[in-house]
């Protein structure tokens, strides 16, 4: 893979955080996923680190998360403060239902070279100025008609978590049709040790064969082997997971195609993330 090239995929699947934590998982941990009534909290703690849900490397940036209510309508982060390694809000649970709560990004990232020069678009800009301001990125429409060797890749990456207050409901499941996502089967706020659940990845609204999903559970910091898997979505998109314990697991899937949809670009990196707690029998 061309140096350039690798430097997208890392940039793609971490587009709301500094370059620095590009070898880091970016994760969102709910303090749990299933609640009873309509006056509970959840606190969601976000960040990036090596040992996941152990908030050791760099916070994530709240600006880019927004809160889905039961019935799809926005809802509202609450007591949002980052910290050095973390960042943490709240989201009041005042209906019944299935909330989504995560970020959406998309754009368009890589490089080309005016003179000789290289100059790259998208990620976090220049570096700063005299005044300590750092330049905005560059866009596409930033690059001139006489520069050379463009190379741009569009992005776009989904994380995201889901709380269920009583009964658990589908609205916010319905996948909205662009980029890639999850079509839960099972219920992303019912799964159970020992028992399988279905998930059918989807790539702009239709089945997605031959995904690759990296599965992991939490804790690592506390035993030797990561435990992690890794696992394929069958022809019609669909995937099976056994959990063989109750816990928070991460789950990240990764797909790339050349059908991008943004000007000058020649190829896609798509990505996904949830975390999932799964309950014991």
């Amino acid at each position: 893979m061309p140096r350039f090239a690798r430097h997208l995929l890392a940039a793609a699947a971490l587009l709301s955080l500094p370059a620095a934590v590009s070898a880091h998982r970016l994760w969102l941990l709910p303090s749990g996923t299933v609640f009873s009534g309509t006056d509970s909290w959840v606190t969601v703690d976000f960040a990036a680190s090596n040992d996941l849900f152990y908030a050791d490397h760099q916070p994530g940036r709240l600006e880019g998360v927004k809160v889905w209510q039961p019935d799809g309508t926005p809802g509202q982060v609450q007591n949002g403060a980052t910290g050095r390694y973390r960042s943490v809000f709240d989201v009041k649970l005042d209906k019944p239902g299935t909330w989504k709560i995560g970020t959406a990004m998309a754009g368009v990232m890589g490089s080309f070279k005016v003179n000789g020069v290289e100059q790259r678009v998208g990620g976090r800009g220049g570096p700063p100025g005299p005044d300590g301001v750092r330049r905005p990125p560059l866009t596409v429409a930033d690059i001139p008609a006489d520069a050379t060797d463009v190379q741009l890749v569009e992005t776009g990456n989904r994380n995201e978590i889901f709380v269920t207050s009583g009964e658990p409901t589908r609205t916010v499941l319905k996948p909205v049709g662009k980029g890639l996502e999850i079509d839960f089967v099972t219920h992303p706020d019912e799964l159970v040790a020992g028992e399988p659940a279905k998930f059918r990845l989807l790539v702009d609204g239709r089945p997605a064969p031959g995904v690759k999903v990296t599965v992991v559970p939490g804790g690592k910091r506390y035993r030797n082997a990561e435990g992690a898997r890794e696992l394929t979505t069958g022809a019609d998109g669909m995937l099976s997971i056994d959990w063989p314990a109750a816990g928070m697991y991460w789950l990240s899937a990764g797909y790339e195609d050349a059908k991008p949809s943004a000007p000058r670009a020649t190829g896609r990196r798509l990505s996904y993330v949830t975390t999932l707690e799964v309950m014991t029998p």
